[in-house]
């Protein structure tokens, strides 16, 4: 009896150990959600992220470790167009895994380089001492699968509500491409402020895609026993609202008469750009 007691008693503690290591274990936020808040010490003093910066948008670049020629590269080539973001009305925020000391002595060593013959630049933005892995966790970034902060290459855009709006990650071999992220930045903000939608490949400048009939909407389609080809004839109170300003409320939908709107079929809509 009391054997077994033992043998219970210690699967219980195994259990309960397990679990707990789950529970330390968080995942990466997602688009939509809330952005997990931190307080940290950085190369430009005390970080509350992202309460400190209010309604601007941010973009937070992790690193595994200070000193990898990858994520140097990426720290210059973010800081030659640290510019460029702060214009768009965003604030660039780096997360490292080591200690303070080290990334001051980091930011000290990336200013004194000529990348691509270009002259040395001053990194303006903060870097976060996450010795203590706390971002690293909270955004999902440390895996117990593999190299504990090889994960921790991750590039999280938050919007001014402070709403995870994009996440990519990238492998440690693997650069990240700046001005990518700017595309996507600049897209994410076209997106929201003209409520359009960005096709494949789109460029500033280029033309954008406009909403389209949803499935719910299709469902109300079904609903009122219309023939499958007829669906391109819809009344326009179950179509977005954002077509009124084109078309012809007593015509079908596809008749849009607007020199700036042009369809490839019944789902893809483009409107110029002017």
């Amino acid at each position: 009896m009391k054997k077994k007691f033992t043998l219970t008693t210690i699967l219980f503690f195994i259990l309960a150990f397990t679990f707990a290591q789950k529970d330390t274990l968080t995942r990466i936020p997602l688009i939509g959600e809330d952005a997990p808040a931190f307080t940290a010490e950085t190369t430009n003093g005390i970080l509350n992220f992202p309460s400190d910066f209010g309604k601007k948008w941010k973009i937070l670049f992790s690193h595994p470790a200070d000193f990898t020629p990858v994520c140097s590269s990426e720290i210059l080539e973010l800081a030659y167009m640290q510019n460029d973001f702060d214009q768009l009305g965003a604030k660039l925020v780096i997360v490292s895994t080591d200690q303070l000391a080290r990334h001051f002595a980091w930011k000290k060593a990336l200013e004194d380089v000529s990348l691509n013959d270009r002259q040395p630049v001053k990194i303006k933005f903060p870097l976060i001492d996450d010795n203590n892995r706390v971002v690293s966790k909270s955004y999902g970034m440390i895996s117990p699968k593999v190299n504990a902060t090889k994960a921790v290459r991750g590039v999280f855009i938050i919007d001014p509500d402070n709403k995870i709006a994009s996440v990519n990650f990238y492998p440690m071999s693997v650069g990240r491409n700046i001005d990518e992220i700017k595309r996507t930045l600049i897209a994410l903000q076209t997106t929201q402020k003209q409520q359009v939608l960005m096709p494949a490949n789109w460029k500033p400048g280029d033309d954008v895609m406009l909403p389209y009939i949803s499935e719910n909407q299709r469902l109300q389609l079904a609903s009122t026993n219309t023939p499958a080809d007829q669906l391109s004839e819809i009344d326009a109170d179950i179509l977005s609202p954002y077509f009124d300003e084109y078309r012809d409320t007593s015509k079908p939908y596809y008749s849009i008469e607007s020199p700036d709107v042009y369809s490839l079929n019944w789902f893809m809509f483009y409107k110029k750009n002017k």
